[in-house]
């Protein structure tokens, strides 16, 4: 009973904000959320996979802005694997506050190399929980000389770096009907001149934990993945104190599914982290396609029942129409919304 009565209490508090109070901000850095993958000798929870996709659902059940941004923030603090030893240590080593990475997947900026630093400028889009963040991550092209740099094939070379959040300014842009408190603002950097140590590859790993032998791309497939499901969920839980059972077995049907293949693909991951290949390019593109067309399941099957729920899924002041429109602002993610070519 008290369980039910606190995330009742957390789906309260979150109902239509437009950022998350400070009880539940409170909440996330007295569990530890924002570092879900970060390991226990960097202060963080060190989950297994398995468990941290576990949690994640269950957040995004609670209510999809919190799900989404702690897999998201979290999802950066991943990258906790690709920094320099140096860099890792600074940062996470004895912070004043809980560490909170996050950003933007975009190269929207560029970066010039100066000897030992790089100076970047540009401006970053879609980088969720960006209110909450310690540190923004991005993606920047690399400018030596005056010449943008380019790979054998011909493509720019970008890498990635970390900034303290008082190297960038926060564009307030985002404005959409569902994920509101996941604040999903913009940002900008001007002429910001960093140390190399905090730039990073997503393929170049440096901690030796078996969960960062995860390919990022899987890793981001899954996590999301969870997320649709664990919003469907409570979109299901609470349609069903409205309308008969029946009206719910379609949707019922596909969650069971979704969870099983989740189940299925963290398992089978979790038992190759010690081999050399944890996923072959053919495993990495079957779990992005069945992740896809999940996801697409679950939107028509929760879309089916919706027209029966009467006006009161259409209040903006009912959990059930906060889930709507959270699940299908979520289904715009880039990731799912095509499949890779």
């Amino acid at each position: 009973m008290k369980e039910n009565n606190h995330i009742e209490q957390l789906r309260n508090l979150c109902l239509n904000a437009m950022q998350f109070p400070t009880e539940v901000l409170e909440w996330i850095a007295e569990k530890n959320l924002w570092s879900l993958w970060v390991p226990k000798s960097h202060g963080g929870l060190e989950l297994s996979f398995t468990a941290g996709l576990r949690e994640l659902k269950s957040l995004a059940k609670i209510d999809g802005s919190l799900g989404w941004t702690i897999t998201l923030c979290s999802g950066a603090n991943f990258f906790i694997g690709n920094l320099q030893p140096e860099a890792a240590t600074e940062i996470f080593g004895a912070p004043v506050a809980p560490v909170c990475f996050g950003g933007s997947g975009g190269v929207f900026g560029i970066a010039e190399k100066l000897g030992n630093t790089y100076k970047i400028s540009g401006q970053w889009h879609y980088a969720t929980g960006a209110s909450y963040l310690t540190h923004f991550t991005l993606n920047a092209k690399i400018i030596e000389n005056g010449e943008e740099l380019q790979n054998k094939d011909g493509s720019p070379v970008v890498r990635s770096f970390v900034l303290p959040k008082d190297k960038v300014e926060i564009v307030e842009n985002w404005n959409t009907m569902g994920l509101k408190a996941s604040v999903t603002h913009s940002f900008d950097v001007k002429e910001v001149v960093i140390d190399k140590k905090y730039s990073f590859l997503y393929n170049q790993v440096y901690l030796d934990s078996p969960i960062f032998n995860i390919p990022f791309s899987v890793f981001a497939d899954l996590t999301l993945w969870v997320n649709y499901i664990g919003m469907a969920e409570h979109f299901l839980e609470e349609a069903a104190k409205l309308i008969a059972k029946e009206r719910l077995i379609g949707l019922e049907t596909v969650l069971d599914s979704a969870n099983e293949k989740v189940k299925g693909y963290a398992l089978e991951i979790e038992k190759r982290l010690g081999e050399e290949e944890v996923c072959s390019e053919d495993t990495i593109e079957r779990i992005h396609s069945e992740a896809v067309e999940s996801v697409q399941n679950i939107s028509k099957a929760i879309m089916e029942p919706y027209p029966w729920l009467g006006v009161s899924a259409c209040r903006e002041d009912h959990q059930l129409n906060q889930v709507f429109r959270d699940y299908f602002t979520a289904t715009q993610h880039h990731i799912f919304t095509k499949r890779r070519s």
